[in-house]
């Protein structure tokens, strides 16, 4: 019952259902003219607060879920929202089960794409071929070859992508990122990043089933096993499930937390369209190493992110933010450790001190969901587009490959490939459950 990737990707981009003609609201290679519409794939905890943050700025005309409790209280979010503010749009949400269908909408400009890891790339590369616009979280895929395919079929369907690596929106990491990028601590030497290890291969009980849930849907091109209810929690849940660490479905800690500060590492060394070109054990800690040899170091405890200089330090986290230069330290807020001072305070004064006349200045966004639907009308990039949110990812799967294979590997950040004899092609991908003939 196993097919290729791309075979399982095709049969999932192939609709089950034909929905009724409905005119479009857009000309696709053109911003729209009007409110833009969204459509909601995958309404768990995370989409909750992706939905607030869309509601006020967008029409939210359709979410999709396999749970049905989910989807339906989803749907009414969104409907008791334009219900009590007429003035930002019309209480008419429509919900599926089915992705397919909600895809088949000749309404919708744009999807935002909150599902299980393993999902993303179909979820993706589907509203890709249906001309819409596409907000996915991160990590944008489950392995390299995916990565690989929805940066290729962005700039062949003409869209625009937003992954949802929210820290290059947040001030402290941008600044972080100039400090680095100005010289502003001389030469970089090495970054350390700090997240959780790698997924393990799920071997959870089984449970009874939930009830409204379309089990054999949710797992999509992962083998088939018995529901167990840490994958999928039941109902209406305050928790981020765990199905991120098992390999059949996420990508761990290192593709949790690993897909925001490796994205911050890529961003301060200027590597947002390259990567590295090995990835080795330095000790028993995973490290990319870059062409110009400057290493990227994975700790399991650290402060966040970590910039090494000839001549200082920069270090930054979510509210956390120090600059040391020449052995005193210039900035610093690293929570309720520190008094009579914040971090947006810390991180004004070391822009004033040190960036007051930058040569490097980077994109400035004061909001991931705000850049995307302005991106969806100007047709630019968005601030983590498909080249960063995919680039990003593949860092984080070639050290998950480290882990997985215990051996150091080539990669050549060109052409997107192993080299020098090293790696496995089957590496870069999985084995694909055909899911649509499992009833």
């Amino acid at each position: 019952m196993k097919t290729t990737r791309r075979e399982f990707i095709k049969k999932a981009a192939t609709p089950m259902l034909v929905v009724p003609f409905i005119l479009p609201s857009r000309v696709w290679l053109n911003p729209p003219s009007d409110r833009i519409t969204m459509g909601f794939i995958g309404v768990g905890k995370q989409s909750y607060y992706l939905v607030s943050k869309f509601l006020p700025a967008s029409q939210i005309l359709a979410v999709c879920d396999v749970d049905t409790t989910r989807r339906k209280h989803a749907q009414q979010t969104v409907d008791k929202f334009y219900t009590n503010n007429k003035d930002k749009g019309v209480a008419d949400c429509k919900d599926y089960k089915d992705y397919r269908e909600l895809l088949e909408r000749k309404d919708i400009d744009a999807v935002c794409i909150a599902t299980p890891d393993h999902w993303h790339a179909a979820n993706i590369m589907l509203a890709l071929k249906k001309k819409m616009d596409v907000y996915c979280e991160k990590p944008l895929t489950h392995n390299i070859q995916e990565a690989i395919d929805v940066i290729s079929a962005v700039d062949k369907n003409k869209r625009v992508l937003q992954t949802g690596s929210m820290q290059r929106s947040m001030k402290e990491f941008r600044v972080a990122s100039e400090l680095v990028r100005n010289g502003c601590i001389g030469k970089i030497d090495h970054v350390e990043c700090s997240f959780g290890g790698p997924p393990v291969p799920c071997s959870l009980p089984e449970e009874a089933m939930e009830p409204g849930l379309d089990w054999n849907m949710w797992l999509g091109a992962a083998p088939m096993r018995p529901y167990n209810s840490i994958l999928s929690p039941r109902g209406i849940h305050n928790n981020y499930p765990q199905w991120r660490s098992y390999r059949e479905y996420g990508t761990g800690g290192v593709g949790d937390w690993g897909a925001h500060h490796l994205d911050i590492a890529q961003w301060g060394l200027g590597m947002d369209d390259s990567g590295p070109v090995e990835v080795r054990f330095t000790g028993k800690e995973a490290t990319l190493v870059y062409a110009n040899g400057i290493k990227v170091i994975h700790k399991l405890d650290g402060f966040g992110v970590h910039f090494f200089g000839t001549d200082g330090e920069v270090m930054v986290n979510r509210g956390k933010f120090k600059v040391i230069l020449k052995g005193k330290t210039i900035a610093e807020y690293i929570g309720k450790e520190t008094t009579g001072t914040t971090c947006s305070a810390e991180v004004a004064k070391a822009e004033q001190l040190l960036l007051k006349d930058a040569k490097i200045k980077l994109y400035v966004s004061t909001s991931q969901t705000d850049d995307f639907l302005e991106c969806v009308k100007n047709r630019k990039k968005p601030i983590s587009n498909e080249q960063i949110g995919g680039r990003t990812v593949i860092c984080c799967h070639l050290i998950n490959q480290l882990y997985y294979n215990n051996t150091a590997m080539k990669w050549d950040p060109a052409k997107l490939e192993f080299t020098g004899g090293t790696g496995n092609p089957a590496w870069l991908t999985r084995d694909s459950r055909d899911w649509t003939k499992w009833k």
